[in-house]
């Protein structure tokens, strides 16, 4: 089958359809690959890299449009277009069929097979490599960026210089979605002081994750809706919300909104009077333009300054890198092609069996399939109960964490006053000494050591030093050790060369170990 990628005629589009690394790939999957003359120039391809691939260069749109038993396309095709479509042929592409019903009467009235790309059911992740919602979202996200950045008249990061101290902008970022997420990254990599909300407080360890500070709304209500969107929050929710943007619009340079629901008008977030508190030179990027926008303010498709804030509208800010979002988009398609094509004979089969080819096919040979019937998907499995917490453990560390019973403890010092009764009743006085010495060191090193919380060294560590001090102190007696009344004689020179040996390996490991778990802590340390 003959696979046709035309120019794309929408007013500033310069995407394409397919670029020739795809190219490649598509006629190793068994398609012919016709493109339209000058189809890729405004993303800088040349007709001559689409020769190279192994793609067939047409000179007409409609020839291409004729000849083609598939279609590649960016934007919906216009009304013109779909007149020169071939009776029976498939189109594969943006077609947003709930705001284009004309359209989607001129394909059915053409027998079409039409898959549209935005209708792909998210919710499946083997449909993930044939997001090319998400994959156009990343890329409009980043360039927003980079456009606050042409029309803000400050560095992004803060810097000290001979001149003075400039400090870092700060920029609030409405939606942590695919877009607002990588409008986070590249804010936060370009060093300014990034802050974001979202409905979906899920979404907070993500923002934080890439350097930015979720700020939470005052009200508490789940923000969740189908398909990785968010829902239509209540008007108590978005009176909260509201007082949280008029504050962040108060304090932060630059705004890039992202809210917006598929088939819904673009929530108004910011007012014209949070406009006016903004300070001069600050800078609104608002994403959702091209369905009425989030700033009242906002005209679509132009820059235009009000109260001293310039407000950017535009509609094609994945197009501004027509290249990049050109490659993303190109590779989706051909995700999706080889899920239609898995013989790898050049031949397609639309099977609406396959949940994730059902959602996309809106028309199915001139009959209408949109929309899909919802997804079956499996029940989540039910939350297991949860188990009654073991009281927290009061003691240092190491310790019980619930004190002995009178009876327990009173066994206890019974036993060990027995033993300690018998070992000085029928124990030679040398040996007293030095089990003296033994109980006091292992009462320091249980002290000391023992007794100090696990998270701040290993239980290998505490154990060692705990055995460290103990011989340590056992070392010091045995070089000098205390002279009874009588005068007893000081250790031989083999005792105190060991005592001497032993005080110094001791000390290499008590001291060695501290060193050793300092530098463990430091490396979880920022």
């Amino acid at each position: 089958m003959l696979i046709g990628v035309p120019l794309e005629t929408a007013a500033g589009e310069k995407r394409v359809a397919t670029v020739p690394e795809v190219v490649e790939k598509l006629v190793k999957l068994g398609f012919g690959v016709a493109v339209q003359s000058g189809a890729g120039v405004a993303a800088n391809i040349d007709d001559d890299a689409y020769r190279a691939a192994g793609a067939e260069i047409v000179g007409s749109a409609a020839e291409l449009w004729g000849k083609s038993e598939i279609v590649f396309k960016v934007r919906p095709p216009s009304l013109d277009e779909v007149a020169l479509m071939r009776e029976g042929g498939a189109l594969i592409g943006f077609v947003w069929p709930a705001q284009n019903p004309p359209l989607m009467e001129a394909l059915a009235a053409k027998k079409a097979t039409v898959l549209a790309i935005d209708c792909l059911p998210r919710q499946l992740s083997r449909a993930q490599k044939m997001d090319a919602l998400t994959s156009m979202a990343g890329v409009s996200g980043y360039r927003a960026v980079i456009e606050a950045a042409n029309a803000f008249g400050r560095y992004f990061n803060g810097q000290i210089t001979a001149a003075g101290k400039i400090p870092p902008a700060k920029v609030f970022i409405a939606g942590a979605g695919v877009a607002g997420l990588a409008a986070i990254g590249t804010a936060a990599g370009l060093g300014a002081i990034v802050r974001a909300n979202d409905t979906r407080a899920e979404v907070a360890d993500q923002v934080v994750s890439l350097g930015g500070e979720f700020v939470k709304v005052d009200y508490e209500e789940e923000g969740s809706g189908g398909g990785g969107y968010a829902k239509v929050m209540s008007e108590g929710f978005q009176a909260a919300q509201r007082a949280m943007y008029a504050q962040q619009a108060r304090e932060c340079d630059i705004i890039i909104t992202t809210a917006l629901i598929p088939g819904k008008p673009a929530p108004r977030l910011i007012t014209a009077e949070m406009v006016q508190t903004m300070k001069p030179g600050s800078v609104i990027v608002d994403m959702a333009a091209e369905q009425g926008g989030n700033c009242e303010l906002t005209e679509p498709g132009q820059a235009v300054v009000r109260h001293g804030v310039t407000i950017i509208g535009y509609t094609d800010l994945a197009s501004r890198l027509a290249r990049q979002s050109s490659t993303l988009y190109s590779t989706n398609l051909l995700r999706l092609t080889e899920e239609l094509c898995k013989t790898k004979d050049g031949v397609v089969n639309v099977n609406m069996e396959d949940d994730a080819i059902r959602g996309l096919t809106v028309i199915k040979e001139g009959e209408v399939t949109w929309p899909a019937p919802p997804l079956k998907l499996p029940a989540p499995a039910p939350k297991p109960k949860p188990a009654v917490a073991a009281p927290a453990a009061k003691g240092h560390g190491h310790g019980a964490g619930e004190p002995m019973s009178a009876k327990s403890l009173a066994i206890v010092f019974a036993v060990g006053a027995l033993a300690l009764f018998v070992v000085g009743a029928f124990a030679p006085a040398s040996f007293l000494s030095h089990f003296t010495v033994f109980v006091l060191a292992c009462f320091i090193g249980y002290m000391v050591i023992w007794n100090v919380t696990p998270s701040l060294h290993t239980p290998l560590m505490s154990v060692t030093n705990a055995i460290s001090s103990i011989i340590a102190i056992g070392a010091l007696i045995q070089i000098a050790p205390p002279l009874t009344g009588g005068g007893g004689d000081r250790p031989n020179g083999l005792i105190l060369g060991m005592a001497v040996v032993a005080l110094v390996l001791t000390a290499i490991n008590m001291f060695g170990g501290f060193a050793v778990t300092r530098r463990m802590l430091a490396m979880f340390r920022k």
